[in-house]
C-alpha cells in the first residue's frame, strides 16, 4: 500500500556496513530488557487483546441490532468501536508474536506499513472524537435544529471523512521518514515503529522531519483538541443554564463518558508527539504509547456501557435473546 522511492533501495553508493538496516529491517527491542516476565507480558497481552475485541466487537453489535440505538450518537460510537479494534490489531498482534517467539525482527516495508496505520488510525481517532463532541454539542445547545443537522447523509459524510481526511498526509510523513538513510543502529527500543525511535536512528540532521512532525501534530491532534474544547465549553455553559437539577445530570451523563475518552487519548498521545526532544526517554514513551495504543481502546467499551443506561439495557435486551 505505501509505495515509497525507500522500498527501492537506492543507497547503492554506500559501504555495504551501512547497507545493513536498509537490507534487513529493523529490530523491535519490545521489552527485551525483561527476560524473565515475557511470559506474563505475553499472557496479559493477549488477554488484553481478547477483551478489546469481545467489548469493542459487542459495542459495534448493539448499536446495530438495537433500533433504540439506531441515533447519531450510537451510529458514531459504533464506528468508534470498529476504529478501536483496527487500531489495536496494528500493534498488539506483532507485539505478541514478539513475545511468544523472541524473533523481534521486522522489515522495513512491514515497519512503514505499520507507522503508517497507526498514524492514520490515529489521526482518524482525533477527528472522530471531534464528531462525537459535536454532536453533543448540537443535541444539548441545538435540541431542535438537532434532528435536521444531523441526519443520517451528514453522520455518514462525517465518518467518511474522518476516515480518510489523514491518508494523503499520513502516507507523505511516512514516506519522507523511511526515506532517510539508518546508517547506525538498527535496534528499535520500541514495542511498535513510532516516529520518535525510529528518526533517532537516522544519519544526519533529523530537524526537517521533526518540524513536520510537529506540523502535522499540530493539524491533526491539537486542531481537533481545540475544536473538543469549544464543543464543550458552550456546552457546560448551556447544561449550567438549565433550570433542573434531573436536566443537568442526563446532560452532563451523556457528555462524561467522552470526556473521559477524550482525556485518556489525548493527554497520552499530546504528551507523547508534543514533548521537547530532551525530555525524551525510551521508558517514558513505552508507558505513554501503551497508554493511547492499548489501554484506552481496552477501557472505551467499559467506560461506554458502564456509564450509559442506553448501551446497559441494550446489553442486557441482547443477552436475553
Amino acid at each position: 500500500m505505501i509505495n515509497c522511492s525507500f522500498l527501492q533501495m537506492k543507497h547503492q553508493d554506500k559501504p555495504a556496513e551501512e547497507n545493513v538496516t536498509e537490507l534487513m529491517g529493523f529490530v523491535l527491542l519490545g521489552f527485551a530488557d525483561v527476560p524473565l516476565l515475557q511470559s506474563f507480558l505475553f499472557a496479559l497481552f493477549l488477554v488484553i487483546y481478547i477483551i478489546t475485541l469481545v467489548s469493542n466487537g459487542i459495542i459495534l453489535l448493539v448499536t446495530k441490532l438495537d433500533p433504540a440505538l439506531h441515533t447519531p450518537m450510537y451510529f458514531f460510537l459504533g464506528n468508534f468501536s470498529f476504529l478501536e479494534i483496527c487500531y489495536v490489531s496494528v500493534t498488539l498482534p506483532r507485539m505478541l508474536m514478539n513475545l511468544w517467539t523472541q524473533r523481534r525482527m521486522i522489515s522495513l516495508v512491514s515497519c512503514a506499513t505499520q507507522m503508517y496505520f497507526i498514524l492514520m488510525l490515529g489521526a482518524t481517532e482525533c477527528f472522530l472524537l471531534a464528531v462525537m463532541a459535536y454532536d453533543r454539542y448540537m443535541a444539548v445547545c441545538n435540541p431542535l435544529h438537532y434532528p435536521l443537522v444531523m441526519n443520517h447523509k451528514v453522520c455518514v459524510q462525517l465518518v467518511f471523512g474522518s476516515w480518510i481526511s489523514g491518508i494523503p498526509i499520513q502516507i507523505g510523513q511516512t514516506c519522507q521518514i523511511f526515506s532517510l538513510r539508518f546508517c547506525g543502529s538498527h535496534l528499535i527500543n520500541h514495542f511498535f515503529c513510532d516516529i520518535p525511535p525510529i528518526l533517532s536512528l537516522a544519519c544526519g540532521d533529523t530537524f526537517l522531519n521533526e518540524m513536520m512532525v510537529y506540523i502535522v501534530a499540530v493539524l491533526f491532534v491539537m486542531v481537533p483538541f481545540l475544536l473538543i474544547l469549544i464543543s464543550y465549553t458552550k456546552i457546560i455553559s448551556t447544561i449550567l443554564k438549565l433550570p433542573s437539577a434531573t436536566s443537568r445530570a442526563k446532560a452532563f451523563s451523556t457528555c462524561s463518558s467522552h470526556l473521559t475518552v477524550v482525556a485518556l487519548f489525548y493527554g497520552s498521545g499530546i504528551i507523547s508527539y508534543l514533548r521537547s526532544k530532551t525530555s525524551h526517554s525510551a521508558g517514558t514513551g513505552k508507558v505513554l504509547s501503551l497508554f493511547y495504543t492499548i489501554v484506552t481502546p481496552m477501557f472505551n467499551p467499559m467506560i461506554y456501557s458502564l456509564r450509559n443506561k442506553d448501551v446497559t439495557m441494550a446489553l442486557r435486551k441482547l443477552l436475553w435473546k
